[in-house]
C-alpha cells in the first residue's frame, strides 16, 4: 500500500521506519489503541504490531480502520478493527468485553483517541466547549477505567498510556483541550498510585509540534511558524511519540508510573505555539 497518510508517511514507510526496538519487545501481547486510525494513532499501531503485538484497533469510521487492519495484515502483522466511540460509556465497555472475550487478555492501552479546533477561549460555545471536555477527558477516563476494572477482576497487570499536549507552556488557541488533558495528566497521578496495588501502571506521552493528521485544523500561515515553537526548530513525527509509548508501555517502563513524558523538542523550556493568528499585542518575530 502506498497511500500517504495524513502523518506525512505512507504504509510503505511505517513498515520499515527505524525504532531501537528489539522485533520481539511486544510479542504476543494485546494493545488497545484509540484513534488508532490517525496520525499519531496510525504510528502507533504500525510500531507495537511491528514489535510483536496484536492491536486492537477503535475509532468511528469503520473504512480507516479496515483499510489499516488489511495494510497490516498484507505484512502478516496482527490487528483487528472495533467501532466505538468514546464518548459513550456502554459503548466503551461492550469494546472491552469484546477485547478481553476474543483474546483473554490485555496488556496495555493507548489513548490517542482526541481532538480540538482553533479559537479564542473568549469565544468558546457551550457545546464547543462541551465537545471537547467529552472526548479528550471523558471519552479517556471511560476507557481508563474499564480497562482497570477488568484487570482487576481478572487480577491480571496492565499499561496505560494517555497520549495528551504539553500543558506546562500553553498552547495558545485550544484553551478547552488544555483543561480536557490536564485533567487526564491529573488523573493519570491519582489512579497511578490507587492502582499500583492492582499492578496496573498509568502514563502520559506529551508531544509538542508534531506533523501529524491534527495540522489539518490549523491555517498554512499558523503552521509555518511551527519550527520556531522549540530550539530544536523542527516539527516532530508521530514516530517519535510510538516510540515513546512503546518505551512506556513495554519492559523498558516497568519502574515507570504517574509520569508525563514530554516529546517536544525542548519546547516547554524555549518557544511557543499558537493554534490561532498570534495578536499583535505580542509582537511579530
Amino acid at each position: 500500500m502506498n497511500d500517504q497518510t495524513k502523518s506525512g508517511l505512507t504504509d510503505d514507510e511505517l513498515a520499515v521506519e527505524p525504532t531501537v526496538f528489539a522485533p520481539d519487545a511486544l510479542n504476543n501481547q494485546v494493545f488497545v489503541v484509540s484513534g488508532g486510525a490517525g496520525g499519531i494513532g496510525r504510528a502507533v499501531a504500525w510500531l507495537f504490531a511491528r514489535l510483536g503485538a496484536h492491536v486492537a484497533l477503535v475509532g468511528r469510521d469503520k473504512s480507516k480502520l479496515d483499510a489499516l487492519v488489511a495494510g497490516l495484515a498484507s505484512r502478516k502483522l496482527k490487528a483487528s478493527a472495533h467501532l466505538a466511540d468514546i464518548r459513550d460509556a456502554d459503548a466503551v465497555n461492550a469494546l472491552f468485553e469484546s477485547v478481553f472475550t476474543t483474546n483473554d487478555r490485555l496488556d496495555g492501552l493507548i489513548n490517542s483517541a482526541g481532538g480540538q479546533f482553533p479559537q479564542q477561549a473568549i469565544d468558546f460555545s457551550v457545546k464547543g466547549w462541551n465537545a471537547v471536555i467529552d472526548t479528550n477527558l471523558n471519552g479517556t477516563w471511560y476507557m481508563m477505567q474499564a480497562a482497570a476494572q477488568r484487570w482487576r477482576d481478572r487480577k491480571q497487570k496492565g499499561s496505560i498510556v494517555n497520549i495528551v499536549v504539553v500543558t506546562t507552556h500553553g498552547i495558545y488557541g485550544i484553551a478547552h483541550s488544555i483543561a480536557a488533558r490536564s485533567g487526564v495528566i491529573g488523573l493519570t497521578r491519582a489512579v497511578a498510585v490507587e492502582w499500583a496495588p492492582l499492578h496496573i501502571r498509568v502514563n502520559c506521552v506529551a508531544p509538542g509540534v508534531i506533523e501529524s493528521k491534527g495540522w489539518d485544523v490549523y491555517t498554512e500561515q499558523v503552521r509555518a511558524t511551527y519550527h520556531r515553537s522549540n530550539p530544536m526548530m523542527r516539527a516532530g513525527s508521530p514516530w517519535d511519540i510510538a516510540q515513546a509509548c512503546v518505551y512506556l508501555s513495554a519492559a523498558s517502563g516497568k519502574f515507570i508510573t504517574g509520569e508525563t513524558l514530554t516529546v517536544d523538542g525542548g519546547g516547554q523550556l524555549w518557544g511557543e505555539t499558537w493554534t490561532i493568528e498570534k495578536p499583535r499585542y505580542f509582537g511579530d518575530d
